[in-house]
């Protein structure tokens, strides 16, 4: 059966009201609109007024106040360090200047796996390690969802 969908929640429930969950790669989490089938068989449309930037742990809650949790899905990232803390100013502006959405966690640097990107990191000294994770990267400064915007 398909359900609709009332709202955007993040981490605003209570457990017990989650009836199922999703697992998304951060593309799926940035969708306006969708028709998603949780882990247990939940089938129900996304539809709303724009695009999100759903977390980890945030959820859709349905018109019968039952809440889809959202689990960032493992993607192919790369691990970013940099021994040399000269060089960190430089990476990040060639990552900026990119526009590529990127996490800080634990001293690292996430970012989704490019071969072009990961010889230009390495170019730059950077140490680069492919790993599979969650990706949930920085939102943008001005709170906007995506990396930046052009408005």
């Amino acid at each position: 059966m398909e359900r609709s969908l009332e709202t955007v929640v993040c981490g605003s429930f209570e457990p017990d009201s989650v009836i199922d969950r999703v697992t998304l790669d951060l593309d799926a989490r940035r969708k306006r609109r969708q028709t998603l089938t949780g882990a247990e068989g939940t089938r129900f449309l996304v539809d709303l007024p724009s695009v999100p930037t759903l977390r980890n742990g945030d959820g859709f809650r349905l018109e019968s106040g039952d809440v889809i949790e959202v689990h960032a899905a493992n993607e192919p990232l790369m691990e970013v360090t940099i021994a040399d803390p000269a060089a960190l100013p430089r990476v990040a502006w060639h990552l900026g200047n990119r526009h590529l959405p990127v996490q800080f966690i634990d001293g690292k640097i996430l970012l989704r796996a490019d071969h072009v990107i990961e010889a230009m990191l390495n170019k730059l000294g950077a140490q680069v390690r492919l790993i599979e994770a969650p990706f949930d990267p920085e939102g943008g400064a001005y709170g906007i969802g995506h990396t930046h915007s052009h408005d």
